[in-house]
């Protein structure tokens, strides 16, 4: 590994610890750019290790995305520069509102849209 692409995966995780780990009542959280909690997924570590460390192409994101990359985390950090979507004014805007679990009711959709934009906007 060149000195370059140490002091890259040096910066990346460096990001991520800033970024992402939120410490609420002595527990580490991982927080994605959309406020799921990537260590209460249960893809987290299998398939996928966390959005900020694969800068937005997640695995389903790679079979479902033209682009290969979550709408939300391009959106967020990779045109707007932001370290998630808790730090838009725009949240929750229509990608947030219109980005669904095709196995979750309409209900439980909006039920956690509301705790993940309240995890956002407190991190």
């Amino acid at each position: 590994m060149s000195e370059e692409d140490k002091r890259q995966k040096s910066q990346d995780k460096s990001f991520l610890y800033e970024c992402c780990i939120l410490h609420k009542n002595n527990s580490a959280m991982i927080l994605s750019a959309c406020g799921l909690k990537c260590d209460e997924c249960e893809f987290f570590n299998k398939t996928c290790t966390g959005c900020h460390m694969v800068k937005g192409s997640t695995f389903w994101a790679k079979e479902m995305m033209p682009s290969k990359v979550c709408p939300l985390y391009d959106c967020s950090v990779n045109k707007k520069g932001l370290k998630d979507c808790g730090q838009c004014a725009e949240l929750p805007c229509a990608t947030f509102l219109q980005m669904k679990d095709p196995k979750t009711s309409d209900e439980e959709h909006e039920r956690l849209i509301g705790i993940r934009v309240a995890l956002l906007k407190s991190n």
